[in-house]
């Protein structure tokens, strides 16, 4: 009888997280509006001022591209081993940096989204998993404007990957995912704890670094390397720069872990904001 009792509890349990989920994703539906015009509206309100506009969009990254793919590759070329383009490097800097960039400013933007959006949430009805959604969509377009640049360089350079470029969107379905499941737990955290976005701050600088971007995995002592396994980021960067540089396909097998990482942090995320959501918005 207990058994029985406790099979019909998980049942209902789940049917009703199923109903919640159906019930977000209708209410995110209902609210595409609402979030395609708060995208528009930053886009617009960031070059309002500026004689050139929506131009800087496009100088600001195309200078950094000339930088790491022509100076850095000259300077630096040796530094990258069995090399057969001379942007090489500059290329594997770009894989890098540009993916990374995109990380660092979704989570970044999306734990502080409940702070600089408190206003907003206490006087508008809206569903509040919104607000983490036009983060991501923000960052979105900032990187969708400058990895085009990135590969219509490696177009004119001759360094397209061919087919294996495709890779590159599981890539970021797989980092997307990871960067939203961080920073909602972040952003609900750096609600009740301020020190949260403080702190990690400081944890993105050593994680750069801890990240093979600016250097190969290779070039490390073998207890490094092992170390680096445990940083989620670790495989994503190098089946991006295997991508760029050798048009090799990513090792599937390396990517599980950070993948089921990702859904994990998106499940957790989604539970402490649900249960914290009214919360929030007495300390907002």
């Amino acid at each position: 009888m207990q058994v029985m009792l406790k099979v019909r509890l998980k049942m209902r349990l789940k049917m009703q997280m199923q109903a919640k989920n159906q019930t977000m994703l209708r209410s995110l539906w209902h609210y595409r509006g609402f979030m395609l015009g708060s995208v528009k509206r930053e886009f617009q309100s960031r070059y309002r001022n500026s004689m050139l506009g929506a131009v800087w969009m496009v100088l600001n990254p195309l200078a950094m591209i000339v930088v790491y793919t022509v100076i850095f590759s000259q300077l630096m070329h040796a530094r990258l081993p069995n090399a057969s383009s001379q942007f090489a490097y500059g290329i594997y800097l770009c894989a890098g940096l540009l993916t990374w960039g995109f990380f660092t400013e979704t989570v970044s933007r999306m734990q502080n989204v409940f702070l600089e959006n408190g206003n907003m949430i206490k006087k508008l009805n809206f569903p509040r998993i919104c607000l983490p959604i036009i983060t991501v969509m923000n960052a979105g377009v900032n990187f969708s404007i400058i990895f085009g640049l990135f590969l219509g360089f490696l177009l004119v350079s001759g360094n397209f990957p061919g087919w294996a470029f495709l890779g590159v969107l599981p890539l970021l379905l797989i980092q997307i995912l990871f960067s939203i499941g961080l920073g909602i737990v972040l952003g609900v955290l750096n609600v009740f704890f301020r020190d949260v976005g403080q702190l990690f701050g400081i944890v993105l600088q050593f994680w750069f670094w801890f990240t093979p971007i600016v250097y190969t995995v290779s070039t490390l002592p073998e207890g490094v390397q092992g170390m680096l396994r445990f940083n989620p980021m670790t495989a994503l960067m190098v089946a991006y720069q295997g991508i760029f540089v050798s048009g090799a396909w990513p090792l599937w097998s390396d990517l599980w872990a950070v993948a089921l990482l990702s859904v994990a942090l998106c499940v957790i995320g989604l539970q402490l904001f649900r249960r914290h959501a009214g919360e929030m918005v007495d300390e907002l």
